[in-house]
C-alpha cells in the first residue's frame, strides 16, 4: 500500500473519530446552552461572554505560541528527527510557563481596570463580573500549560484521544448544569467556578496521557538560545496574527457592548455557541488534515500537499455548508425550539456568522501551507491588518448609527477579500496554482452553494411554517446539498472515491 494510501486512511480514521467526539459534546452544548441561558438570564450570560473575551485578549500569546508549537512538532516528525522534537517539546512548556506570568501580571493589572472602568455592567453585578473574570484568568492559564501537550497529541494524530476525552467532557458539561441549578450561591459566579474546574480537570488528563505515551513530552530542563530565538521569532508574527483575529472578535463584541446593551452581546453569544456547533464539523475534519499538510512539505512532496489543500478547502466549505443550511434557512423555528424563545438579533447574527466561517474555513488550509514554509512575515503582516480593519470600520458605522448587524456585514466583506490575499501570499512562498485555484475551489464551492439553496428556499417561501414544513425544509436542504456537492462539487476522481467508499461500506455490511 503507498504511502499516501495510507495517509489518507488516516486522515479518513481520524476525522471519523473526531466526529464522534463532536456529536458527543454538541448534542450536550446545545441541551446545556439553553439551561444555562434559562438559569442566569439575559443579562447575566451577556456579562460572562463579554467578560471571559477580556481574558481571551490576552490569550493572544496562547495561540500564538500554538501555532508555532504545532508547527515545529509536525515538521520533526516529518522528518524523522526524534532528538530534536524533544527539545522542540521542552523548550515550548518552558515558554508557554513564562507566557502564563505574563497574562496573569497583565490580567491582574490592565485587564483589571478595563473590566471595572471600560465595561458597561450593571452595578450590583459587578462583583460577580470580577469573580468570573479572575476564574477566567485562571482558565486562561491552564490552557497555556497544556497547550504543548494537546500539539503533541494532534502531530502524533492521536485524534481516538480527543474522542475519549470528549466523552469526559460531556459528562462534565452535564454536571456543571446541575450543580448550576442546585448549589444556593450566585448562579454566575458558580458558573464561572464550575468552568474553571472542569477546564483543569481536562488539562491534567490532556497531561498525564502525554507523559506517559510520547517520551518527547517528559519534560526535563533544556534551554536552547538559537531555538529559543527561532521559536519566539517565528511566533512573534504568529501573535500578530492571533491578535488580530482576537482583536476581531473580542474587539467587536467590546464595541457591541459600549453602543448597546448587555442583551446584544448575549445574542452574539448565543450565535457564536451555534456557529461554533456547526462548524465543528469542519473543525474535526481539519484537524486530521493539518498535520498531513505539514508533514508533506517537510518531505518536499509540493503535489501531494497541492491536491490536499485543494480537496481540504473544498471539503471545509461544503461540511459546513451541509450542516449549516437547514439551520440558516429554518433559524427562528429552530433557535426557538432550542431555547423556548427568540432574543433579538440571535437570527440575523446567526446566518452572517456561519457565513463568515465558511469562507474561513475554505481558507484555513491556505493558513497551514503558509506556515508549514516558517516564512510568515509577509503572511501575517498582510492577512492581520487586514483582520484588523474590522474593528476601525465597524466603530465607523456604528458611530453613525447603523445597526448590531453592520458589524457582521463588514466582517463578511473582509474575510472574502482575506481569502484572495492568503492566495497571493501562498504563490509568493512556493510554487502554487492560484487561478486552479480560484476556478476549481472558490468558483466551484460558490456555484455548489447556489444550487443547493434554490429547492429548500422555495419551499420555505411557499408554505407556511410549522414543524413538518421546518423537518421537510430540513430534509430537503441535505438532500440538495448532498447532491449538488456530488454532481458539481467533487471532479471525477473525487466521485470515483466516495462511491467506492460507499460501495465498500454496503457490501460489507451485507
Amino acid at each position: 500500500m503507498s504511502n499516501n494510501s495510507v495517509n489518507n486512511k488516516r486522515i479518513a480514521k481520524n476525522t471519523l473519530l473526531l466526529y464522534v467526539r463532536m456529536f458527543f459534546v454538541m448534542a450536550v452544548t446545545l441541551f446545556t446552552s439553553r439551561v444555562v441561558l434559562a438559569t442566569l438570564g439575559v443579562t447575566d450570560f451577556g456579562i460572562y461572554n463579554v467578560v471571559g473575551g477580556v481574558v481571551a485578549m490576552m490569550g493572544i500569546l496562547n495561540n500564538a505560541m500554538a501555532v508555532s508549537t504545532q508547527r515545529y512538532l509536525t515538521f520533526e516528525l516529518g522528518r524523522g528527527d526524534a532528538v530534536r522534537l524533544k527539545q522542540v517539546f521542552c523548550m515550548c512548556l518552558a515558554i508557554f510557563v513564562m507566557l502564563a506570568v505574563v497574562v496573569v501580571v497583565l490580567g491582574e493589572t490592565v485587564g483589571l481596570w478595563f473590566l471595572n472602568s471600560k465595561m458597561t455592567i450593571p452595578a450590583d453585578r459587578m462583583v460577580a463580573a470580577n469573580w468570573v473574570y479572575q476564574f477566567s484568568i485562571l482558565a486562561c492559564v491552564a490552557s497555556l500549560i497544556v497547550t504543548p501537550y494537546n500539539a503533541v497529541i494532534i502531530a502524533r494524530e492521536r485524534m481516538n484521544v480527543y474522542a475519549y476525552v470528549g466523552i469526559l467532557e460531556v459528562v462534565l458539561k452535564l454536571a456543571v448544569v446541575y450543580l448550576l441549578l442546585v448549589i444556593p450561591v450566585d448562579r454566575l459566579t458558580t458558573y464561572g467556578l464550575l468552568i474553571l474546574l472542569s477546564q483543569i480537570v481536562i488539562a491534567v488528563i490532556y497531561m498525564l496521557y502525554c507523559t506517559r505515551h510520547f517520551a518527547e513530552a517528559r519534560y526535563r530542563v533544556y534551554w536552547d538560545g538559537s531555538l529559543f530565538r527561532e521559536l519566539v521569532s517565528y511566533s512573534g508574527w504568529n501573535l500578530f496574527g492571533s491578535a488580530a483575529g482576537v482583536v476581531k472578535g473580542q474587539g467587536l463584541n467590546i464595541l457591541l457592548n459600549m453602543f448597546f446593551t448587555p442583551a446584544v452581546n448575549a445574542a452574539r453569544g448565543i450565535a457564536y455557541q451555534v456557529n461554533a456547533a456547526i462548524t465543528q464539523f469542519f473543525t474535526n475534519f481539519y484537524t486530521a488534515v493539518r498535520p498531513q499538510i505539514t508533514k508533506y512539505y517537510a518531505q518536499g512532496d509540493m503535489e501531494e500537499m497541492t491536491k490536499l489543500i485543494f480537496r481540504s478547502s473544498k471539503m471545509s466549505f461544503y461540511l459546513i455548508m451541509l450542516i449549516s443550511m437547514p439551520v440558516i434557512i429554518e433559524a427562528p423555528y429552530i433557535v426557538s425550539l432550542w431555547l423556548g424563545q427568540l432574543p433579538e438579533y440571535v437570527v440575523p447574527f446567526t446566518r452572517l456568522i456561519i457565513a463568515i466561517s465558511a469562507i474561513d474555513a475554505m481558507a484555513s488550509p491556505l493558513m497551514t501551507a503558509a506556515h508549514a514554509t516558517g516564512h510568515i512575515r509577509l503572511y501575517q503582516s498582510s492577512v492581520g491588518t487586514m483582520v484588523m480593519l474590522n474593528i476601525p470600520v465597524s466603530y465607523v458605522f456604528l458611530r453613525l448609527g447603523f445597526p448590531p448587524l453592520t458589524v457582521f456585514y463588514v466582517s463578511l466583506a473582509i474575510s472574502v477579500v482575506c481569502l484572495f490575499m492568503r492566495l497571493w501570499i501562498v504563490r509568493r512562498l512556493m510554487p502554487f496554482p492560484v487561478k486552479e485555484y480560484v476556478v476549481r475551489v472558490f468558483g466551484t464551492s460558490l456555484a455548489v452553494c447556489t444550487l443547493a439553496t434554490i429547492a429548500p428556499v422555495a419551499v420555505h417561501i411557499a408554505v407556511d411554517g410549522n414543524i413538518h414544513t421546518v423537518l421537510s425544509v430540513c430534509a430537503l436542504s441535505l438532500l440538495s446539498c448532498a447532491v449538488s456537492i456530488y454532481y458539481v462539487g467533487l471532479d471525477r476522481h473525487e466521485r470515483k472515491f466516495v462511491a467506492g467508499i460507499v460501495r465498500k461500506k454496503i457490501l460489507h455490511k451485507q
